[in-house]
């Protein structure tokens, strides 16, 4: 499998995209069970900034690893990370980091328009991962550049800086950096995967399953 910029090409000569194509190997997943992660070595530094929401100093620290493209991802954006931010992001309890993990070149293309979106402001990163979420059947699908580039331009961009975004190589490589380290570091086979302090957790978690991992660390 290849991260390439060929799908994003696909009837967008008028947007005159970047003809050439940027191919990145996906290495196949591991199949070996995840064990627990120390905090140090999740939490060292990658090639682009970390996507944080909540209190640095919060007991709990959740970090999830999703595709733009994956269903089960939005199913989770939608149903319970409003009720997660609300109940233990915005309390204090629990710190929430947002990892790449495209598993497509579509899911790529949504991930590097949220890092060049929040370049300056992660709260415009964390906007347009939730509205691309929530309208993933509009964008994705066979011929996404149209309906994804019009929700680019609700969020600030123009064709101009649409087209400069996919074409940037160094957001491209920090991505897949990403979500080469999620798989070699951490076994990440499949999204969404969440590590709660350090214990990997698979799949779209409901807020009672959420609530039954977090709670224990806030007793005593």
């Amino acid at each position: 499998m290849q991260i390439t910029r060929r799908e994003f090409c696909q009837s967008t000569a008028a947007l005159a995209l970047a003809t050439a194509v940027i191919g990145i190997s996906l290495p196949p997943f591991e199949t070996s069970a995840a064990e627990a992660i120390p905090s140090s070595e999740l939490m060292k530094p990658d090639a682009l900034p970390e996507m944080v929401m909540g209190d640095d100093k919060a007991p709990v620290t959740i970090i999830e690893y999703a595709s733009m493209t994956c269903p089960h991802c939005a199913h989770f954006q939608e149903t319970t990370f409003p009720e997660l931010k609300k109940r233990y992001i915005d309390t204090g309890k629990v710190r929430y980091i947002f990892r790449e993990f495209p598993l497509d070149n579509l899911a790529a293309a949504a991930f590097m328009l949220a890092r060049c979106a929040g370049k300056d402001d992660k709260d415009r990163y964390f906007a347009l991962i939730d509205t691309l979420f929530r309208q993933q059947r509009q964008w994705a699908v066979e011929k996404p550049i149209p309906p994804l580039l019009a929700i680019a331009k609700q969020a600030g961009f123009t064709e101009q800086s649409f087209n400069a975004c996919l074409a940037n190589q160094q957001v491209l490589d920090g991505i897949e950096s990403v979500r080469q380290r999620a798989v070699d570091k951490f076994k990440v086979q499949s999204t969404p995967t969440f590590f709660v302090n350090g214990t990997p957790v698979p799949g779209a978690l409901s807020i009672d399953e959420m609530a039954k991992l977090i709670d224990p660390y806030l007793k005593g």
